[in-house]
């Protein structure tokens, strides 16, 4: 299917501005993707022979999942074709995977928040693995000019699957993503997420990753007029063998822009392994940024791998404000002598703390019924682990 480009260059910095090491190119043939072998510097965390094939680029959809929407009066939600014009227009494929789903899912999901219209409830999209094998799909939310919506990802069951979701956030909009991964223990995922921020607007997302055998998501913001603000936040509770892995990218490519990254992470069992990499670009000629990312890891016990990886690049010299840190270890003695000190047993102080580590972030999930079932889920995995 043909797309159209709107602009979007194949690189993001070319001619004669300073090239970005963290900004790949991008586009829609999987040719121009060489197979990967794991020495790049994009695949050198990922463990390819667990991907099962996807990364290989064949186009076989032999897995079946369903979609199912929820969606409030006021919101339009669509089951299109591949040749619905409204695919494909405000990115491109970053890798040999996010290419191979664009060019192998059959029916696409696309969410439309109409302008000025305040959504009352939540849109809810539940994609399930119903039987194992390859499966593809593509999903569009657009909030368009002054609309306000919360939008509920929600991945559950068995499958191999690689998605790519569009995020249109025109001017003035307010868009809120709840992305939720709750597999089935042998599931693959490998999901892109692609945001285009407007002038004024404001785009929020919450990654929440607990279930799967593999789990990469790669979530990339690029701005489309000044004031936009984004704000990345992430949540995993990484078991015995489960790979999750988290690869943000930040394009501060217009002025007077604003975005905040934050994940959380904790690690359990032998050979649980995690991976943050969170790339932030403050572009040739901008003014006004102010970027930050943090990224902590609890390992709380042996056996367990992280690798936190923060990267900024600068081309101007106008920026408020650009940081980043990263912190991964043990639980905090002081915090735990704290509680003890104070009559509460060893083992339920450990308890408090790494609720409290979770708390603070899934209390800002502004949907209730789901912040209230993710804690009990985290539970279900701090109980696992005790």
């Amino acid at each position: 299917m043909a797309s159209p480009n709107l602009g979007i260059k194949e690189h993001s910095h070319g001619g004669d501005l300073p090239v970005s090491k963290l900004d790949v190119h991008g586009s829609f043939d999987l040719n121009d993707f060489p197979k990967p072998n794991g020495r790049e510097e994009e695949w050198r965390f990922t463990p390819l022979r667990r991907l099962r094939g996807l990364h290989d680029g064949r186009d076989i959809a032999d897995g079946v999942v369903t979609v199912d929407i929820k969606a409030p009066d006021g919101v339009t939600v669509e089951t299109v074709g591949r040749d619905d014009a409204r695919l494909g227009t405000s990115f491109l494929p970053t890798d040999r995977v996010s290419a191979l789903a664009y060019a192998t899912f059959a029916t696409a999901t696309v969410v439309t928040v109409p302008k000025d219209v305040q959504a009352d409830a939540p849109v809810f999209v539940t994609t399930t693995g119903v039987e194992q094998g390859d499966a593809y799909g593509h999903i569009v939310v657009r909030a368009e000019r002054h609309s306000s919506a919360t939008v509920v990802l929600e991945y559950t069951g068995s499958s191999v699957y690689a998605d790519n979701v569009e995020f249109i956030v025109e001017d003035g909009a307010r868009l809120n993503v709840i992305s939720l991964q709750d597999w089935e223990r042998d599931a693959v995922q490998v999901s892109h997420h692609y945001a285009r921020v407007g002038r004024d607007a404001r785009f929020k997302s919450f990654v929440i990753t607990l279930g799967g055998d593999l789990v990469r998501l790669s979530p990339k913001v690029a701005y489309t007029g000044p004031g936009g603000d984004a704000e990345l936040h992430g949540l995993y509770f990484t078991g015995p063998g489960q790979h999750h892995e988290h690869r943000s990218l930040i394009d501060h490519n217009v002025s007077k822009t604003r975005s905040r990254v934050e994940y959380k992470g904790a690690l359990s069992g032998e050979g649980a392994h995690a991976v943050w990499i969170g790339d932030v670009i403050i572009g040739e000629g901008t003014e006004g940024t102010d970027s930050y990312e943090l990224n902590r890891n609890l390992a709380l016990t042996d056996g367990t791998r992280v690798d936190s990886v923060p990267n900024l690049e600068i081309f101007t010299g106008e920026v408020e404000g650009a940081g980043h840190a990263s912190a991964s270890g043990r639980l905090d003695d002081i915090h735990l002598f704290y509680l003890q000190s104070r009559g509460i047993p060893a083992d339920e102080a450990r308890r408090l703390v790494l609720r409290g580590y979770f708390a603070e972030l899934i209390n800002r999930i502004e949907v209730p019924e789901l912040r209230e079932r993710i804690m009990e889920e985290v539970e279900e995995k701090l109980a696992l682990h005790e």
